[in-house]
């Protein structure tokens, strides 16, 4: 019964609108998030020339799984059928297994290592790697 009732209500009542009062469409969504990346973009030379929605999409998914949330909650969150499908952010997630070699073999790591992050020629060609 409550299926049938989100069913027959489905479209009428959108959560984003449009400057018509129609439903955002995802070109509408992809516009506005070009329009503020190039704002930003003038601001700093980090973002990537293209920005898509789904690049924001990836990016919540692979913080929640960094912050530990297990992958079934995080597929019915991106509304995976498939948990395989989320399987994909798992298996690109350099970040934790990084953090689990460290924690497996802690004598591996070398407390001295440089910082690196002040090293701006370095950022700058770490960024412009594709």
């Amino acid at each position: 019964m409550e299926n049938q009732l989100t069913s027959q209500h489905k479209g009428k009542f959108p959560l984003f609108m449009n400057r018509q009062h129609h439903a955002l469409t995802k070109e509408g969504v992809a516009y506005i998030i070009s329009k503020y990346a190039n704002i930003a973009r003038n601001q700093t030379n980090i973002l990537p020339q293209r920005v898509k929605p789904h690049m924001l999409r990836h990016s919540k998914a692979m913080h929640l799984l960094q912050a530990g949330v297990n992958l079934i909650y995080i597929r019915d969150f991106l509304g995976h059928t498939d948990v395989k499908t989320t399987e994909i952010y798992a298996r690109a997630d350099s970040e934790t297994k990084r953090k689990a070699i460290e924690n497996a073999y802690p004598d591996l790591i070398d407390s001295n290592l440089p910082d690196w992050s002040k090293d701006q020629a370095l950022l700058s060609w770490l960024s412009g790697l594709k």
